[in-house]
């Protein structure tokens, strides 16, 4: 199992979620979060809107996903989300070592679904 954390655009999240259900991935969490990368946050013209500050808005995706699902979920997340400008955002991949449904006391693999 692994669990992926994914930062993004937030105008991007829509196309990143269709890729996702097209992909059969349904099991998202979605949060609103600021940020900064190598930019570290200077204000510019960015996407045609100007930034202020020293973080910038983002969108956090986290999915658990049993080891058939990690590279369409990459995949998915890569077509929805990459424009090719910089601050697309990154994906990160961790292991996953316990999953437990609370309605009915599934384990691992089989909990995730």
């Amino acid at each position: 199992m692994k669990y992926i954390i994914a930062v993004i655009q937030p105008d991007r999240l829509d196309e990143v979620l269709k890729r996702l259900t097209e992909k059969e991935i349904h099991l998202v969490t979605v949060s609103n979060v600021v940020g900064r990368g190598r930019q570290k946050g200077i204000a510019e013209v960015y996407r045609s809107h100007k930034e202020q500050g020293s973080l910038l808005k983002k969108v956090k995706l986290e999915i658990a996903v049993n080891e058939a699902f990690v590279e369409p979920t990459i995949k998915a997340v890569i077509e929805g989300a990459r424009t090719g400008q910089i601050g697309d955002g990154k994906i990160f991949v961790l292991d996953l070592p316990e999953c437990i449904r609370i309605r009915t006391c599934e384990r691992g693999g089989e909990a995730i679904g």
